[in-house]
This record gives structure tokens, sequence and C-alpha cells, in this order.
């Protein structure tokens, strides 16, 4: 029998592959109009921006009880450059965890479809999975703790990739500190952009957000009228819509947690309530210090 030529063994393994993977390996768009990257592409995905996470431990841990009688912490643990454990959860005054409370699973599970027990591992599993806060989806039915996890979980990748194990620690019941506070993305993003964000606190109150995109030129997202027409056309809102309505929220709710995700634009509302939460977090503690953000940048 003959021997199939190379060419055509590569050609049928490639088809056997594609067939393999079924619809997973088409590729999706967000509601920001960006592309989407499948499950399949994700694994030949290499980071080309944002600082290696150094091996270690990294704590974060709230300072007081909330209303409800539960506070956060969270640990990663950094192995070969790699988060290989996340163990985000809540504790009561008796130390006892928010995921092993059956009655708690059992009333949230009842109102929003899941509980403690479902959501904690799924954003722990998935930190570990993405390796990037940024890259970690919100669960349903539990937005609060999922934006509280983003939250989180930035920060203390922050703290691992400068190496420091110090603990955080955030003080939820802190007034506001007078003062600007601001944070900016080092690495321009594989879209063309970057995020910034700077707050004024005045009486301790959030008079002033101002939350946009820069360019490599400096330009502002708001300014380019191309990317306003094309996003608007395919999510029905643009940088000139969102961006005013994320800064407005912020300053007539003065908590992250309460601004509204702008349909159209879910990728970028999350994103600016995860990095004001934590000028909100730096706020509390009267930290005027700019935050950078080394975040990552992907390329295939």
């Amino acid at each position: 029998m003959k021997k199939m030529p190379k060419l055509l063994t590569v050609v049928a393994s490639v088809t056997l592959l594609l067939g393999a993977c079924g619809s997973t390996s088409v590729s999706e768009k967000n509601n920001d109009g960006n592309k989407q990257v499948s499950n399949e592409e994700e694994g030949i995905e290499k980071v080309i921006a944002g600082a290696e996470m150094k091996d270690g431990t990294y704590t974060l841990k709230e300072k007081d009880f909330d209303d409800h009688g539960w506070k956060a912490s969270m640990t990663i643990t950094v192995k070969g450059g790699k988060i290989t454990e996340s163990t985000y959860n809540y504790e009561d005054e008796n130390g006892k965890l928010k995921s092993e409370d059956e009655g708690y699973q059992k009333n949230m599970s009842e109102k929003t479809g899941v509980g403690p027990k479902d959501y904690i591992p799924q954003l722990n599993e998935e930190l570990v999975k993405s390796q990037d806060a940024q890259r970690v989806d919100v669960v349903t039915g539990a937005t609060h703790s999922s934006e509280t996890f983003l939250n989180y979980a930035q920060q203390l990748i922050q703290a691992s990739q400068k190496g420091d194990t110090s603990t955080i620690e955030i003080d939820t019941r802190a007034p506001l500190v007078d003062g600007v506070y601001s944070l900016v993305e080092k690495n321009i993003g594989s879209t063309g952009w970057k995020t910034y964000l700077n707050i004024t606190v005045k009486d301790g109150q959030i008079i002033e957000s101002d939350y946009n995109y820069l360019n490599k030129d400096g330009d502002l997202k708001t300014n380019d009228e191309g990317y306003q027409e094309k996003m608007k056309e395919k999510t029905g809102t643009g940088p000139q819509d969102f961006i005013p309505a994320l800064n407005k929220s912020l300053v007539e709710k003065q908590n992250p947690a309460e601004v509204d995700v702008v349909t159209g634009a879910s990728h970028s509302s999350q994103t600016f309530k995860m990095y004001a939460a934590q000028l909100v977090n730096a706020a509390q503690k009267g930290d005027t210090t700019k935050i950078e953000i080394d975040n990552y940048v992907y390329s295939k």
C-alpha cells in the first residue's frame, strides 16, 4: 500500500482536530465590539506585555465584618510564575466559611439560582485557569461577590508582579479621604487602547470621575468618531455614550458596586467598576500614590 504524502497527512490531522473541536472553536464577539478569543485559541495565546508574577503567597483581608456578619479574605499562590491556587471566601465572627453555610446556600440559591458553594469555587477556579482577573466572568446571580473578587484578585496580581507579600488590608467601613486618586494601565492593549481613571474626593464624597482610554498617540477614545460609529452599529452604544454614563453613575452612586453595567459595553463597564473599586480602597486609606497597572496584553 502506498504511503500518504506528508502534506495530506497534515491536512487530514488538522481536519480531524477541527471536527473534534465542534462549535467551541467559533470566535464570538463580546458586546464591546471586540473579538473574543475562543477556548482553543486561548491555548495558543502568548503574553506580550505585563510583568510576570513572582513566586510566593499573596494575601488580602477585609478589616471589618459587613452588615450581614461576613468579611472577605483572599490568598493566591504563585509558583513558576503562575497562579496555582486561589482561596477567596468569607468568614463570620466564629470563623465559619460562607461556602460551608448550608442555610445561606439554601436561601441564596432560592433567590438568585446560585449560592456560595457554587460561585466561590467557580471564581477561584476561573482565576487559576485564566491567570488574569480581567478574564474572569461575573457569575450570574452573584454579581456583587464576583465584582469584589475581581477587585481583590486584581490587587493581588499587582502585588505578585512586584513580589510584595505583605498582607493587603481593606478597610471597607472607612470614610473616603479628600484627594485625587489615579490609576492608569501601563500597556497599550491588543485593540490599541489603555485605560485610565481618576477620581476626586472632597468632603468625603466622590465629586468627579475621569475615566477614558488613550491610544499610542495620547488620543482619547471618546474623540474617535470612527470607533464611535462602528461600535454603536454593532452594540448600540459607543465610547461617547458609555464612558460619560459610567463616570456620571459613579459620582451619583458613590459606590462602584452600584454602578450599572452599560448594555452593549459590559466588558468596559466591568473594567471601570473594578478599577473604581480599587481607587475607592485607596481613598479609604488616603493613599494618593498613582497606581500603575502592568496589564497583560495577549497575542497569538
